[in-house]
């Protein structure tokens, strides 16, 4: 032991001179950019005699040049490089204080350490000069905040005797501000409130802001849903210029407007949708021609002719990017005299729609498209749940045309999965909540025919209209436009996946992403009745790729389409809006408008999406933490769902809400997690614990602001 103390203290040492140097050789050549400097002389001015030191300095220059800091002028001579290129991307924080900059589709993260952050918060835009190219993560650092996602934050005010910070609820997003007690606005000690940045001096280590309201008199509920808006960055009311703009929106159709379109108002037209939804922005119309096919309409919201390029409306929609729908409200994208009147294709009501109309036979064979503008008057309006039992043989309105349009939906579906589609069913979480809005109840939804009947004709829109404007045309320019895409899956990440699924006992073949694809849906289709299926399908989601929006058409791996858009949602989707624009140029042959400007639009709602879904999330960890308050001391089954150095997760089977049961609180031995096996490893018994165990919890404790369930493991199924 005596032995090894010396050499550890020295090697210790040894890094921090390193560490020391290097930053001082960086400053030396940053203020005599002219400066033509070798070792000896860099040696002199920094004052190094000693022998180790000089080796050093002589290596910190070559590492230097090889990061393109310094450049070579003659044998061991270095120069500042002041060709400095500057890159721009997303700032991503971690829990940690480091972040990494998102660049582009192609290129790698590139890391930035807590000491070249600088003014930059989580979420904003800004220009990195790279520090490091060499290895394989290149290092940068922040020399300017281009555009900032969020200037609001939520937290807790700590008064001290001349000033007061807010601490934010969420310190990863947000960032400590420091708040003049003139502008506390009677907000007190503890209070929870609503800051805003007003100034961030250079000099400053903390941002300056004003207190803009104090949320103690709003509930527990409302006051932790706005905390996780305003730490996403979600706008949660329209600025005046755009609700007054909204305001002047007619409900009564332009009747000028109305003779230019095709009339399908004496056609049957109805909507199907969830039973408390308020926003209708599709609706499906069917009649038999007279030569034997049918005729069958995807109607959408005609969102654009109501929201023009660069008004107020339309400004604030591409600044929010899409709806949020959190557990107990909705934040639209746009103000509700369109989202929930003007725009929304309610029953009984004629409407201005953005159509697609095919012309297919009982096969679904296609013989004729058309795309344009439209009028409709729905006749009726579905719930899924009523569609549903009208599917299954219950009497109801329409019910030869539903199950028509069934048996083609079911034949489209058929042969996506022929083509390598994944046979992923959506399956969500829902609350039922009371008149208070306590979530009395959790249902597990699934996907029925009613859902994938709608599913595969709106499918059917998007893939068709990115057709007719994305495929080549002899002759003419590729137009400029928004698709929707999916990448083919990591290899890594199916690996990981399959060595999950080894647990179960299963196989998967991945020597392709075709391979992949359809071993998934078989192992899917086989497991669909079992126990384990919910939590391999969530898995099998994890392992694949994001979808985005891009202009550059990879295709979308997960649908097996070449061509792929957003038509049908511009309600809700700032995407479908664009979609809209470009198809009636195309259908009008008139200039592109945006061209390249479009890459820039991708990137925004794809990030704007991210945001949402990450709200969306917290909103239901958030519910599911208040939903077993009450519960605490009860046991329940439930199955291990992930794995993690701090703890595994355990997702309970009666009530679909995931807890956590701490490392340290492992009963029986000290445990380890292994990365490389993805497995938690007891180092006296060996015992390891997989994704996927049956295991028994007890709820122990619940943090609702930390949107967490603390359990202790009972006992886990042999």
């Amino acid at each position: 032991m005596g032995k090894k103390g010396p050499k550890k203290i020295k090697d210790k040492s040894t890094k921090k001179l390193k560490t020391g140097l290097y930053h001082i050789i960086r400053k030396l050549f940053e203020q005599h950019p002219d400066a033509l400097l070798n070792y000896k002389q860099v040696c002199s001015l920094l004052h190094v005699h000693d022998s180790e030191s000089r080796k050093l300095v002589v290596a910190l220059l070559r590492e230097l040049e090889t990061e393109g800091f310094l450049r070579k002028s003659g044998h061991e001579t270095y120069a500042y490089s002041n060709i400095t290129e500057t890159i721009e991307g997303e700032l991503e924080l971690t829990q940690r204080g480091s972040g990494f900059v998102t660049v582009g589709k192609n290129e790698p993260d590139i890391f930035i350490a807590p000491h070249n952050i600088g003014h930059a918060i989580h979420g904003d835009i800004v220009k990195v000069t790279l520090i490091k190219k060499s290895g394989t993560r290149p290092e940068g650092k922040i020399m300017e905040v281009v555009s900032r996602e969020r200037t609001q934050f939520v937290g807790t005010i700590h008064m001290y005797d001349k000033h007061a910070f807010l601490i934010p609820d969420n310190t990863k997003t947000g960032v400590k501000i420091y708040i003049p007690l003139e502008k506390l606005n009677k907000a007190k000690n503890k209070d929870k409130a609503l800051v805003k940045i007003t100034v961030w001096p250079k000099s400053a280590e903390f941002p300056f802001g004003e207190v803009i309201q104090t949320l103690g008199g709003n509930s527990i509920h409302d006051t932790e849903m706005i905390s996780i808006l305003i730490g996403q960055g979600i706008p949660i009311e329209f600025e005046a210029d755009v609700m007054n703009e909204a305001e002047q929106v007619s409900l009564e159709l332009d009747p000028v407007e109305v003779a230019k379109r095709r009339d399908f108002r004496d056609i049957l037209t109805f909507t199907i949708d969830p039973v408390d939804a308020k926003d209708f922005d599709d609706a499906l119309s069917i009649r038999k021609l007279e030569n034997g096919h049918y005729e069958i309409g995807v109607h959408i919201a005609d969102v654009s002719q109501y929201v023009k390029s660069d008004s107020a409306m339309d400004k604030e929609a591409y600044r929010r990017g899409n709806s949020v729908y959190l557990v107990d409200r909705v934040i639209p994208m746009l103000p509700e005299q369109l989202s929930n009147m003007v725009c929304s294709l309610r029953p009984k009501e004629d409407k201005f729609t953005f159509s697609a109309v095919f012309e297919l036979d009982e096969t679904g064979k296609l013989y004729n498209e058309w795309f344009g503008k439209t009028v409709i008057h729905s006749d009726h309006r579905f719930a899924y749940e009523d569609a549903q039992e009208i599917l299954e043989g219950a009497e109801g309105p329409y019910k030869e045309e539903l199950h028509l349009l069934d048996k083609i939906a079911k034949i489209y579906r058929k042969e996506r999965f022929k083509q390598g589609a994944l046979m992923i069913n959506s399956e969500e979480i829902r609350f039922k909540l009371d008149e208070n809005k306590e979530p009395v109840d959790v249902v597990v939804k699934v996907s029925k025919d009613a859902h994938q009947l709608i599913e595969e004709f709106m499918l059917l829109a998007n893939k068709r209209v990115a057709m007719f404007v994305g495929m080549p045309q002899k002759g003419k320019d590729p137009v400029p436009f928004v698709y929707r895409v999916h990448d083919k899956p990591d290899p890594e990440k199916i690996a990981l996946f399959s060595l999950f699924l080894d647990k179960f006992g299963h196989a998967l073949e991945f020597t392709s992403p075709e391979k992949a694809a359809q071993s998934i849906n078989k192992l899917l289709n086989d497991i669909r009745l079992k126990n384990e299926y919910s939590i391999i399908q969530q898995m099998a989601i994890r392992s694949m790729a994001k979808a985005t929006y891009d202009t550059d058409n990879i295709g979308h791996y997960g649908l097996a389409f070449q061509y792929y858009t957003h038509f049908t949602s511009p309600i809700r989707r700032y995407a479908d809006l664009m979609v809209h624009r470009i198809l009636l140029e195309c259908l009008e042959h008139r200039p592109h408008k945006y061209n390249s400007a479009l890459e820039d639009i991708c990137k925004r709602i794809s990030r704007t999406e991210r945001k949402a879904t990450e709200a969306e999330r917290e909103s239901n960890k958030y519910f599911q933490v208040v939903f077993v308050h009450d519960k605490i001391g009860e046991e329940f089954d439930g199955i291990v769902s992930g794995l993690a150095e701090f703890g595994l997760f355990v997702r309970m089977t009666e009530n679909a809400c995931e807890g956590m049961v701490a490392l340290q609180e492992l009963p029986g031995d000290r445990y380890t997690f292994d990365e490389k096996t993805m497995t938690i490893v007891g180092q006296k018994t060996g015992k390891t614990f997989h994704f996927g165990d049956n295991v028994r919890v007890k709820i122990s404790e619940v943090h609702p602001k930390k949107r967490q369930i603390d359990l202790e493991l009972v006992s886990v199924a042999e």
